[in-house]
């Protein structure tokens, strides 16, 4: 028998340690930063265990947030611009987790694995693009090649490719994490998270995955930070001062939801191609609210990201006994999660499950990885039975 070469034996090695060390990292829609989970998992499947060793989120500066958000979540862009972003992203991340292993005193070669999300740049589900020869698409940039290239550690990314090749939408991908990380027996719960978009997961207390019900819901943070980015020259709305002093315009909150996208059967996935100023600005026309004071704006929109999320839960799950679970961005915003409170009992943010609201996005890539090295598929309901992930040999 051949032997294998360098990058093939390492990866079998990696494959049978009984305890890995796994770098996730999540960019989301919201282009705040790169966050960087180092892991430790032991297990796979249903008997995983994990421990966060380190987290960081490293701030993006302006400059790239303004590159990005050219090609970012737009029909028409300069092509030349997409594809030079591929490669400089990867490199670019590559380099954050390299200053962040220098901040910990971690050596590149203790790392078994980086998995990596990539940068979303258009998410199109066929039911959004309509196009009917055209199957469910969605693009993440960030190529791994350059990413393990310039750490010197494996690397697995784009991992929506095979939830789409397998009949899915590509998102959310949470789902998978969040049964094997989430689950309790004899416990109703919902790991609602409220990133760009808002997505829960719902595990019910019987474990029977076949009930498992993981979907988007609409806008999570996307709307109040762009508002807050357009008129207040603000990346978000710190601790909701600037929905706290505004008022609800109740008439363009009825125009917000009057959008098919809330009637349609989950699951269901959806992005700032749908959910952007223009979607706003269209509502502000038909309710005749054009000339709404942006405080107001900002608190609207506000309410109109809690409401989609209770009239979801309220409609699609028994909510007797419910423990919801918050993470992402969303969290730390007191006046969505007071509304929130305001109709369900057991309101608290994914602390209480041992997981950092802030990585969990982070260690659900990183659990992706492993569950990609060393895991079988596993049947969660109506989500193609796949592992996810694309690898790149750093030679």
């Amino acid at each position: 028998m051949l032997p294998l070469n360098q990058n093939l034996q390492k990866l079998f090695d990696i494959a049978q340690k009984p305890t890995k060390t796994i770098i996730g990292l999540m960019s989301g829609t919201s282009l705040d930063g790169l966050d960087i989970a180092l892991c430790r998992f032991t297990g796979n499947g249903l008997q995983t265990r994990f421990k966060l060793q380190q987290f960081i989120t490293i701030p993006y500066p302006e400059s790239f947030k303004a590159d990005v958000q050219q090609v970012f979540a737009k029909k028409t862009v300069n092509l030349e611009k997409l594809t030079l972003l591929n490669a400089y992203i990867g490199n670019y991340h590559g380099k954050l987790v390299l200053q962040a292993l220098s901040k910990w005193n971690i050596d590149p070669d203790m790392v078994d694995l980086i998995a990596s999300h990539g940068q979303t740049i258009y998410h199109a589900p066929k039911r959004l693009h309509k196009q009917e020869s055209y199957p469910n698409a969605t693009l993440q940039i960030g190529d791994g090649d350059h990413l393990a290239v310039k750490t010197g550690i494996l690397t697995i990314s784009d991992f929506r490719q095979k939830h789409i090749a397998g009949g899915g939408e590509g998102a959310p991908l949470a789902l998978y994490g969040d049964v094997l990380l989430g689950s309790k027996p004899g416990e109703e719960r919902v790991l609602l998270n409220i990133g760009g978009i808002a997505n829960l997961t719902y595990l019910p207390a019987d474990g029977d995955t076949r009930k498992v019900l993981c979907t988007d819901i609409g806008p999570g943070n996307t709307l109040i930070d762009a508002a807050c980015r357009k008129y207040f020259n603000k990346p978000f709305d710190e601790d909701a001062n600037i929905a706290n002093s505004g008022k609800v315009n109740d008439h363009l909150l009825a125009a917000l939801l009057h959008h098919p996208f809330f009637n349609e059967a989950a699951p269901k996935t959806t992005g700032p191609e749908l959910f952007n100023l223009a979607f706003v600005e269209e509502a502000k026309q038909r309710s005749g609210t054009g000339n709404i004071n942006n405080e107001d704006l900002v608190s609207t929109l506000s309410v109109f990201t809690s409401v989609t999320i209770i009239n979801f839960i309220k409609v699609n799950i028994n909510t007797n006994g419910l423990n919801i679970f918050i993470s992402g961005g969303g969290a730390r915003n007191p006046f969505v999660v007071d509304q929130l409170k305001q109709v369900f009992t057991n309101v608290e943010d994914t602390g209480g499950l041992g997981i950092d609201p802030d990585a969990k996005e982070a260690i659900l890539f990183a659990l992706l990885g492993n569950e990609a090295l060393c895991g079988e598929p596993v049947a969660i309901g109506e989500n193609p039975e796949v592992l996810m992930g694309k690898l790149s040999f750093p030679f």
